[in-house]
Parts: structure tokens; C-alpha cells; sequence
């Protein structure tokens, strides 16, 4: 099992797997054939408000990832991380996200949580 993260603006890899979109909105410029995702559970990303928080530099990236674990813990984002942990336990799994920088994005977060570090 390989979990990774990946921009969706990178064209997609023969060793992706399970192409998974973990932002909330649908990245712009990338047409869905052209980003080949295979699940987009949207109850996984940030929450808008906490999106918005965020982006408006009210806090740490420390903060932004107790918040974000605190979301994860409902019953209905544990459900679909536990999810994504069962895909990841069939095969390869690659998380997409449109952040620049996907190692210090809420998709790093998921990674960590998803490999149980």
C-alpha cells in the first residue's frame, strides 16, 4: 500500500492508483477527463469556513491542523478517512490536491493521518 499526494495539475501516472480529490472545489483549469479522478469525497477536505480562516492568515499552520484533525474526527469525515484507508489497503492510493505546495497543504494532513503517524 502507497498513499501519496499529488498535485491534480500533474498529469496522471500509471502507479496513481486510486486518484483521489481531496479539495473542496473542483480545481480550475482542469477538465475532469483530463484529471482522471476516481473519488471526490468532498466531506474529507476543509470545511469552507475553516478554508477561509485560514487563507485570510488568521492563524498558524499548527492551528490550521488542530482545527482541521478536529473536523476529521466527525462521524461522517471518520467514516470516509476510514474509507480511503480501505482503498489504500487494496492498492495504491494517490491524493490530489490544487495547492501549490501539497506538502504543507491539508492534503499533508490527510497523508499523515491515512499512515497513522
Amino acid at each position: 500500500m502507497t498513499v501519496r499526494v499529488r498535485r491534480v495539475y500533474d498529469p496522471p501516472e500509471p502507479g496513481d492508483g486510486v486518484r483521489v480529490l481531496v479539495d473542496r472545489l473542483w480545481p480550475r483549469g482542469v477538465s475532469k477527463d483530463a484529471a482522471r479522478v476516481d473519488e471526490w469525497p468532498k466531506g474529507l477536505t476543509p470545511s469552507t469556513e475553516l478554508r477561509r480562516w485560514y487563507h485570510a492568515g488568521e492563524g498558524s499552520s499548527a492551528e490550521f491542523t488542530e482545527r482541521y484533525e478536529a473536523e476529521l474526527a466527525g462521524p461522517e469525515e471518520a467514516e470516509l478517512l476510514d474509507h480511503v484507508r480501505e482503498l489504500a489497503g487494496k492498492g495504491d492510493v494517490t491524493l490530489l490536491t490544487a495547492s501549490k505546495s501539497p506538502g504543507e497543504s491539508h492534503a499533508a494532513v490527510l497523508l499523515r493521518l491515512l499512515d497513522g503517524k
